[in-house]
Order: C-alpha cells, then structure tokens, then sequence
C-alpha cells in the first residue's frame, strides 16, 4: 500500500510508548486530541497529560512553566494556531528563555485545504526560523517521524516542528540515520539538485526517478531541518552540480527556498529556482487540488528542471 497512516498519527504512538517509560514527558493540547489523535494518550496516561483548551498563547506559557520545573513538555495544536497566535510567547517564553519545549504543529501547510487561508500554515517556516534560539524539523514520513520524536525526547530546547493531516507515502524504505541539524542525501545526481522538505520530498524523490528516464541526474536533498541549516550539503551541491531547485509547502518567500537563497547569495551565487506557493491569498481545495494549483507536482518540477537546464 503506497499511503500509511498520518504522520500525526505516528507522532502519537511513538509519545504514547515513550512517556510510559518517561515520566517527565508531559503532552498538552487546545480541544485538538482528536485532531492530533492524542486521544487514547489522555486515557492512558492521564497524569501525563493536559487539556488547555482553546488557548494556545496559555498552552505555550503552562509548557515553559512545566519545561522550568524539569519536564519534557509536547504541546500539540494545529500548525496554523499554534505558530501564529502564540508566537509572541514562543518568542519570549521559549526562545528568548531557551526553555525545553517541543511545538508539534498538526495539520500543517495546506492540510486544511478546503477550510481556506485562515486555517493554512505558510507563514510559520519564515516566522520561526527568523527567531534566535529555536530549531525547526518538517518529518517527510512515518518512518521519519517515528526517529525524529524519539530524538526529540533527548534533544535540549525549544524546537517547532510542522507535520500534515492526510496520510502519507513512505520516502524512506527502512530507517536511516537521523539527526537533528543533518540533512539526508535520498538519491545523487551531477546535472542539478532538488531540495525539498515535509511532504514535498517525496515529490522530489519521484522527479527525480522521471527526470532520470529522459537522461537528467538530479540529486535529491531532504532538508527535513530548515534551522539548523546544513550548509555544508547544499554549498557541496551547488559546487557539484550547478543548479538549484527548492520545493515546499510553504510560501515561496521565507521558507526553505529562502533559506537556500541566502545562503548560496552569500557563498556562492548559482542558478536557482524556488517553487511554493504563490504571494496570495490561497485557494480553496484540498491538498491535491492545492498542490496542483500551484504546481508542487512531479511534472511541474521537472519541466523546471528542464528549464533550468537549458
């Protein structure tokens, strides 16, 4: 079967298993266990959660409370909330205090599609990265995002990390090494590179198989933490292969094509190209039909290639 189970879904079983042997975890929600599927982790481990209900800004200050007092607090709600009405405490009373708390933001980018731009995270890459002191992960799968929750366990201080709603299609066929800060070479190529992060990897990864029947090599980067950036894998592809191309559910501005911008403008100017969603306010669908709208599909990344190519 192409497609699994939820990204969200994995996160919460993977927690669930890992609070039972770790007491210090603490998960807390905004009225979302049914939309993060924290619902048989409030049955049970009750002790170790806790209902905030809609109120994210409190939920973010109750987790730095719980993070000072030595806990390893989740705080969990949809990535469009808890990245945009909380962000002045993340700033304050995460970042700026470098407490120990893990953001897992559901249902991100456009998971929400048909509920429209309200409900759409795009703006969180660009905000939460352009803050000092946070670290920020987009898990492309389940297979990854079993490893990166289990790494966040150990992994001191504040991170924000962007997972979507829908089910999704394994990128990795068995676990691989995963670190924090360290970004994941899927397939090698000389002519151009592709980097992509969350649900676009596999995007990436499926270009990159057309691309090489019509004799293109694209290497194909998982840049699964947008901070801290690997800049060492990127300014070596840009050296090696001379174009650039960035995909991601995100605006283009801000994003992961930002952050490869700055970068290589810096280091070393190369040809590039950033695919992500237009500077709009976005249209109504579902994921698909969004995607298809603005072109993060296989076909339109390759015709890109093609033209950066040529």
């Amino acid at each position: 079967m192409p497609n699994t189970k939820p990204c969200r879904k994995v996160f919460t079983e993977t927690i669930l298993e890992l609070a039972k042997t770790h007491p210090e975890i603490m998960v807390l929600a905004t009225d979302s266990r049914g939309s993060v599927t924290l619902n048989e982790f409030a049955d049970t481990l009750p002790e170790q959660f806790i209902e905030i209900g809609i109120a994210e800004q409190n939920m973010v200050g109750v987790a730095a409370g719980l993070a000072c007092g030595g806990l390893k607090p989740f705080a969990c709600a949809p990535a469009c909330f808890i990245s945009a009405r909380s962000f002045e405490q993340v700033k304050v009373d995460l970042a700026y205090s470098n407490t120990n708390v893990k953001l897992i933001g559901i249902s991100g980018g456009v998971s929400y599609g048909a509920l429209g731009t309200s409900h759409h995270s795009l703006q969180d890459i660009a905000m939460m990265r352009a803050t000092a002191g946070m670290t920020v992960v987009l898990p492309c799968d389940n297979i990854q995002t079993k490893q990166l929750t289990e790494a966040l366990v150990d992994y001191e201080g504040p991170v924000y990390v962007r997972m979507g709603r829908g089910a999704v299609e394994d990128v990795y066929s068995s676990e691989v090494p995963f670190i924090i800060g360290k970004a994941n070479l899927i397939t090698d190529g000389q002519d151009l590179t592709i980097i992509a992060t969350g649900e676009t990897v596999l995007i990436a990864k499926k270009a990159a198989e057309k691309l090489k029947s019509e004799g293109i090599s694209a290497r194909v980067i998982d840049m699964h933490t947008l901070k801290p950036l690997d800049e060492e894998i990127i300014l070596k592809a840009a050296e090696e292969t001379g174009h650039i191309i960035t995909i991601e559910e995100h605006y283009a501005k801000g994003g992961l094509g930002g952050a490869v911008a700055e970068l290589l403008a810096v280091n070393n100017p190369t040809p590039m190209r950033i695919l992500g969603i237009a500077d709009e306010q976005t249209v109504t669908g579902n994921s698909a039909e969004v995607f298809q709208h603005y072109g993060l599909t296989v076909d339109n990344l390759c015709q890109n290639a093609r033209d950066i190519l040529a």
